[in-house]
């Protein structure tokens, strides 16, 4: 069988979201490339989640356009997938799990046992294939939504804030699941609030501040000196980031910046 027509470069063209009379994402023009990994930073409302879901298609932009590449030999929908901060998971075993997932995309029932024998032994969660997925522990219910999306073979993959509220233990085994799907070929793109991990599992960074992309550079320049004053104080963990966000606004405001 011939491998799927590429969706990527994905392509969003100055994307702007607006709810209850804000705009929320502003303007937004970028491009993911196959690849690296993206890694998505910045403070709480700055959009990152929001994002991601008008990447996933959940929501439709309010002006802007998302790009998906050869949409006339593949849909865009059945090579990609998203992993939420908080899993879902069906009232069915960690097997039947995946077997829904797989069947909703029409995958063959010989093939789909293999994909799934595959992705829970991957994912470390072999043993646990009989058992009810909403019994197991946050941790592995997460390990079991990045398992489902494994076995999808996406194109792509959103994640976002995957280790939240999880420990150092099941943070590095997270960790380490992503890193494999990355290296078996899909285009990772995911939020976090954390630094450390910003710093480990990024190739490439994106700086969002109250809907707007302030800064995108590889990660080893972005931290070690950011280019935009907002980013700069967030990188650097300083507590009067924000204040720096309404000066600037301030400013914007006074002609000819006059003091």
């Amino acid at each position: 069988m011939n491998a799927p027509a590429s969706i990527l470069p994905l392509k969003l063209d100055n994307v702007s979201f607006e709810a209850g009379g804000k705009r929320l994402i502003k303007d937004m023009t970028c491009t993911f490339e196959a690849g690296p990994r993206t890694v998505i930073v910045g403070p709480n409302g700055a959009g990152k989640s929001l994002f991601l879901r008008i990447c996933h298609g959940l929501l439709s932009p309010s002006a802007g356009k998302v790009i998906w590449q050869n949409t006339g030999q593949t849909d865009p929908r059945l090579h990609q997938a998203m992993v939420f901060q908080r899993p879902v998971m069906l009232r069915r075993s960690v097997t039947a799990n995946i077997d829904y997932a797989l069947k909703l995309r029409n995958v063959p029932k010989p093939e789909r046992r293999q994909l799934i024998d595959e992705s829970l032994s991957r994912a470390g969660l072999g043993r646990h294939r009989n058992r009810p997925a909403r019994v197991l522990s946050f941790g592995e219910q997460q390990k079991l939504a990045l398992a489902r999306a494994w076995a999808l073979k996406p194109q792509i993959l959103f994640l976002d804030e995957p280790t939240a509220s999880l420990d150092p233990a099941a943070t590095h085994s997270v960790e380490e699941i992503i890193q494999a799907i990355h290296q078996q070929g899909t285009r990772i793109i995911m939020t976090t609030h954390d630094l450390g991990q910003a710093k480990r599992m990024a190739d490439d960074v994106m700086f969002l501040n109250r809907g707007r992309l302030l800064e995108r550079a590889p990660a080893e320049k972005f931290f070690d000196e950011p280019e935009n004053d907002l980013a700069r104080a967030f990188v650097r963990g300083e507590l009067l980031w924000w204040r720096l966000g309404k000066d600037n606004k301030r400013n914007q405001k006074r002609p000819n910046n006059e003091e």
